[in-house]
């Protein structure tokens, strides 16, 4: 095994770990979908909805237009394969890593670290607390708003009602878990004795230690290879947890240090993962995809810097509000501002800018994948705003008069 790798070798390792470049042929379906989520490991939930709710972009990017409501199925129907909690961010994950998070529960009824404020709160509310949990024994699954208890709160918590804070705390603290998703994307809170499965309820719980060293080993399968600082941010784990567990996980072989070319820390190589000489993928990215969330790594990695513009006043915004990055090879060639117009049926494409190494077939294969994304949101055209430098090319691609 090289000790050394280049840099392209190290991209074309983390795109093949994360499922680029092998879409499938034909229709697909529950299995694919749910093997993809276990492969990543986690799926970032965002609310944004400018485009596309961030979670349905991921399995788009690397397996094409699926039926979006597999993904609803997996997530929050009768035989959900996926379950909700605070993993990388708001996350969904496969049902078989809960236990791994059981220490993170702990802590924060406990209130280690960041969840002093949540166990402050179910310590010292804990008669209304109790009271929540009683409604839900006896209602079934309720969404926060369904709760007639509580007052809005002023201030902290972004203003929630007691209610809602009662039901985030005992989220966090695992007593309470996601039963569905109803409306406008509201969270139904359910007793995990009847939302979780059986196995999963009654599924041993790891210690501490174990369970960090898991989560560390599937951050490295779905990344390929990383630094420690990509490994921690994966799941969020502590500085120190991390730095022992990595150690944990060298000494055993389940990790192997590696350098990378131009890469000024440590890296860390999966045994098992894939070395391709080749990465044919074409992908639009959810700013939220597992493959460049975290923005040092894209940096490291694709040669460009990638920020979340949302909160940016529109006069200071390099790319646009809702930028999705468009993968092409083992490189990051465009960026595409979207909105999905729904009542006009149009996916708009209000800038688009091209990367330095963007060839002169970049806006035709940008064009079909935009066609893909337009038709997979149910939306007749794409329309391309003249804003950016790779506007006129992108129009001619798609064949929109000027």
């Amino acid at each position: 095994m090289k000790d050394s790798l280049t840099a392209g070798e190290a991209r074309r390792i983390a795109l093949a770990a994360q499922g680029f470049g092998a879409r499938p042929d034909g229709e697909v379906g529950r299995r694919q979908l749910v093997k993809l989520v276990d492969r990543l490991g986690v799926v970032q939930i965002d609310s944004v909805n400018v485009v596309s709710r961030t979670h349905y972009l991921p399995a788009f990017s690397r397996l094409g237009a699926y039926p979006r409501e597999l993904l609803e199925e997996i997530a929050w129907g009768r035989k959900k394969a996926l379950f909700e909690y605070w993993a990388h961010e708001a996350s969904l994950l496969p049902l078989g890593a809960q236990p791994l998070f059981r220490w993170r529960m702990a802590d924060a009824r406990e209130g280690v670290g960041t969840w002093k404020g949540i166990a402050r709160f179910l310590r010292e509310r804990r008669d209304f607390v109790d009271a929540v949990l009683d409604e839900i024994r006896s209602r079934g699954p309720m969404s926060a708003s369904e709760l007639e208890m509580g007052h809005k709160g002023q201030g902290g918590w972004w203003g929630w009602s007691e209610a809602k804070r009662a039901l985030e705390g005992l989220f966090w603290a695992g007593e309470l878990t996601t039963a569905t998703r109803r409306g406008t994307f509201e969270r139904v809170y359910g007793l995990p004795e009847t939302v979780l499965p059986k196995a999963v309820r009654e599924a041993p719980t790891p210690p501490r230690e174990a369970a960090q060293r898991e989560l560390l080993r599937i951050a490295a399968r779905a990344m390929g290879i990383a630094t420690a600082r990509d490994l921690r941010d994966y799941f969020r784990m502590g500085v120190e947890d991390s730095r022992a567990r990595l150690a944990d996980l060298v000494e055993a072989g389940d990790l192997v240090p590696v350098t990378v070319k131009g890469w000024r820390e440590q890296a860390y190589l999966d045994p098992a993962a894939r070395r391709p000489r080749k990465v044919q993928a074409h992908a639009l990215l959810s700013p939220f995809d597992n493959l460049i969330w975290f923005r040092d790594r894209t940096e490291r990695m694709f040669g460009v810097k990638v920020r979340l513009e949302i909160y940016t006043p529109a006069e200071k915004r390099t790319h646009g509000y809702y930028v999705l990055p468009f993968l092409e090879g083992d490189a990051i060639t465009a960026r595409v501002d979207l909105k999905a117009d729904r009542k006009a049926g149009e996916l708009i494409v209000q800038a688009s800018h091209a990367e330095p190494w963007a060839s002169d077939r970049t806006a035709a294969r940008l064009a079909e994948e935009l066609g893909t994304m337009a038709a997979w949101l149910g939306l007749g055209r794409v329309r391309v705003a003249r804003r950016g430098d790779l506007a006129a090319a992108l129009e001619d691609a798609i064949g929109q008069p000027r």
